[in-house]
């Protein structure tokens, strides 16, 4: 085996290994979000607060669907009414996941430490989607 091949196999080795770590990482951060959620219900007996889980399952789906009509050119000055309404939905969804809490404490509904572990579960839950996201997007080609 020559040292160009031995040394690329390590740095793919090196990579996957990196990529597993953070992939565990990331993991461990959504699993502590939904536990974060569910515990604001389970501990003060109100599973009002579900209702934000139910947001973090949403929020990304508009995106998805309506991603397919972005222009591929990164340079074109079009933008897609189609795809701006998917970032819209998503935005919607995403700002209703951090203000229902709010609203539901403000009420009288909840109390306000399961509104801080809504809210803290809710970071934690959409800060994982958004880092998965920018590692594991596709990279365009330069060609």
């Amino acid at each position: 085996m020559s040292a160009g091949v031995k040394s690329k196999t390590a740095y793919l080795s090196n990579y996957s290994t990196e990529l597993c770590v953070v992939i565990v990482g990331l993991s461990v951060c959504l699993a502590a979000g939904f536990l974060l959620s569910i515990l604001s219900c389970a501990l003060y007996g109100n599973w009002w607060p579900l209702l934000v889980v139910f947001t973090y399952a949403i929020a990304p789906l508009p995106n998805a669907i309506f991603g397919q009509y972005v222009s591929a050119d990164p340079l074109a000055d079009v933008s897609s009414s189609v795809a701006d309404f998917g970032r819209f939905l998503t935005s919607v969804l995403v700002v209703s996941g951090f203000g229902l809490p709010v609203v539901l404490s403000h009420a009288g509904i909840i109390t306000s430490m399961a509104m801080f572990m809504s809210i803290s579960g809710g970071v934690l839950v959409y800060g994982t989607i958004i880092v998965y996201s920018t590692l594991f997007r596709e990279q365009q080609s330069d060609f």
